[in-house]
């Protein structure tokens, strides 16, 4: 039977934890702290000197000895080694005993587990304290940035029944450029070169896809064709942006409220604040309630060339979602958000995460309009059967910015005449 680090430290978890407390009250109680050569010392003497030591074998007494150093020398313990790697971009822990990371696009459970509940939990508090949150029962819950950049997702266990669960999302400390997409397939250079056209246009962009499809690193990738003179505004949940080329920015993050309820600051907040900044563009991260309202009214109110990203299965299904957004908070008819929509929003970009990992671009479609029943929607680019991106033929319809920017003989289609199939 193979022994491995996961079982073992999920038999033993409450007597390693007992062999640590007395280890970390000798670091204590020193006057000067120790190295981690005498921290490894130090573990063998109190293991090989318990009760424990003559009931584990070889291989379990090498597991116990490393799991006690590693969560004596490291403020995150086990997680240090998987927060370091730089093939990880993100870790997700069910539990004490589940714990998987995304290394190279696929999905790999780890073989290590927590001694226990509380640890995992003290793990999720020292994370919250790092950016000055707090997370306890009657706040369950702690979605934060760390300095790092790395986003946080903590869940305690009264929410969470095989819990307490923790997410972290590392995100690489060189942007990723549209380059870098084309070179890796995400999508095809045709397409890039187009969309770098649209940005410097000022086009309204909206980017939808799936949970991790790429939304955010996408959204980084366009704001590189923003020009440098431009005043940019961005509001994120969690900020993750890097719009490094670009001095004249405003970068706004939202803000939990505090342990008695005050403080929030919101995305919908942010928005209507930054109508008096001056913007030249609002970025705005992924939108999922109300503030919809006022990234639409944004958008209509002469801030060309803003950008957002939303959940959604295609662009149809975000356009809906955005209906359904919009409405929740709204007494208008349907008729007069779709108008709205249509107008605010110049060009969708659908990203999606396939069965291997790969995230690509599934479909770019120009909003032509609102026909009074439905979407007209002027798709430019589409994945074949054999999963290239590849043209549809058909030319931008709404050529106006192009043109005034110099871009007049681009994104024709097929037909040379920019009068491209609406459907």
């Amino acid at each position: 039977m193979t022994i491995t680090r996961a079982a073992t430290v999920s038999k033993y978890g409450t007597e390693i934890e007992d062999l640590i407390r007395s280890i970390r009250k000798w670091m204590t109680d020193r006057s000067e702290a120790p190295s981690a050569d005498e921290i490894l010392a130090r573990c063998e003497d109190e293991f090989f000197g318990s009760e424990l030591s003559y009931r584990t074998s070889s291989r379990e007494n090498e597991i116990i000895l490393g799991s006690m150093h590693v969560r004596l020398i490291n403020r995150y313990g086990i997680l240090e080694e998987l927060l370091s790697d730089p093939h990880i971009n993100e870790i997700m822990v069910n539990g004490p005993e589940r714990i998987y990371v995304e290394r190279e696009r696929r999905l790999v459970r780890v073989d290590d587990a927590f001694t226990s509940y509380a640890e995992l939990e003290e793990i999720i508090r020292m994370f919250a304290s790092d950016v000055h949150r707090e997370i306890n029962e009657a706040n369950p819950i702690v979605d934060a940035r760390l300095p790092s950049g790395y986003r946080v997702n903590g869940v305690l266990r009264t929410v969470a029944l095989n819990g307490p669960i923790l997410t972290i999302r590392k995100f690489r400390e060189t942007e990723i450029d549209m380059a870098e997409l084309v070179g890796c397939a995400s999508l095809s250079s045709d397409c890039a070169v187009d969309l770098a056209v649209l940005v410097r246009s000022g086009y309204n962009i909206f980017i939808s896809g799936g949970t991790s499809s790429g939304k955010t690193t996408f959204l980084n990738a366009l704001t590189a064709f923003i020009g440098r003179s431009e005043r940019v505004i961005t509001i994120e949940d969690s900020a993750e942006l890097v719009i490094s080329h670009i001095d004249n920015k405003v970068q706004m993050e939202c803000r939990a409220a505090n342990s008695i309820g005050k403080g929030e600051v919101n995305m919908t907040q942010l928005i209507r604040t930054s109508l008096r900044m001056r913007p030249d563009r609002i970025i705005v991260g992924e939108v999922r309630g109300r503030e919809v309202i006022d990234m639409i009214q944004a958008m209509n109110t002469g801030h060309d060339g803003s950008m957002s990203t939303g959940h959604g299965n295609s662009i149809r299904g975000m356009l809906n979602r955005l209906e359904t957004m919009y409405l929740s908070d709204s007494q208008v008819s349907v008729g007069s958000v779709r108008n709205q929509i249509a107008n605010a929003i110049d060009i969708f970009v659908h990203l999606k995460r396939d069965a291997k990992g790969r995230r690509h671009v599934e479909e770019v479609a120009e909003i032509a309009g609102f026909d009074g029943a439905d979407y007209i929607l002027n798709y430019l680019y589409k994945v074949d059967r054999e999963g290239s991106l590849m043209p549809t033929g058909n030319g931008l319809l709404d050529r106006e910015r192009l043109t005034r920017f110099g871009y007049g003989e681009m994104m024709q289609g097929s037909t040379g005449s920019g009068e491209g199939r609406a459907s």
